[in-house]
């Protein structure tokens, strides 16, 4: 082993934070550097997801695969929390998950900015549409709401257009 390696693990010493009745154990490497892991349902909690969300993004690839404590739970770290945060950001911007794994690979592979405003750009074009046919579908739900209150047919009018006559 090299003297290089030999000092570096000569350099981590554990720890034990405990909170409450929680022990948390860190890997610290020089003064003020400290590795916190903690469980799936604490990862949860921070984020506000579920913690089916945070299985469900690892089985989808979004998230590794944790390392496992001794007695078999997840551990997470700060990267951890931050590429979920990420990912929850991204959905709420409607980005889909093959999106997000395409910003997710472009943000550890360099950065493309050019690459990732296309992506925003292509994703704001997607949603003006959206918008778009949703305020038609508006205009004729309004439409068909008024007609109920004018009490003209025997059959609700909102009935009859879902059931295809006019």
């Amino acid at each position: 082993m090299s003297s290089q390696i030999q000092d570096s693990i000569r350099g981590f010493k554990t720890g034990n934070n405990c909170v409450g009745n929680h022990i948390f154990l860190t890997l610290e490497y020089a003064p003020g550097c400290m590795v916190r892991l903690m469980r799936i349902g604490e990862l949860a909690k921070k984020i506000k997801v579920s913690i089916d969300t945070v299985r469900y993004y690892e089985q989808r690839g979004l998230l590794p695969r944790p390392s496992r404590s001794q007695s078999g739970y997840r551990q997470y770290s700060s990267e951890d929390i931050r590429r979920l945060r990420f990912i929850v950001q991204a959905k709420e911007l409607g980005f889909t998950l093959e999106e997000i794994k395409q910003l997710l690979a472009l943000r550890t592979d360099g950065r493309d900015c050019e690459q990732i405003k296309g992506i925003a750009e292509k994703k704001a074009k997607e949603i003006t549409g959206r918008i778009e046919k949703l305020s038609n579908i508006r205009t004729v739900l309004k439409d068909l709401a008024s007609q109920c209150d004018q009490g003209i047919d025997e059959i609700c009018p909102i009935l009859r257009s879902l059931e295809g006559d006019e």
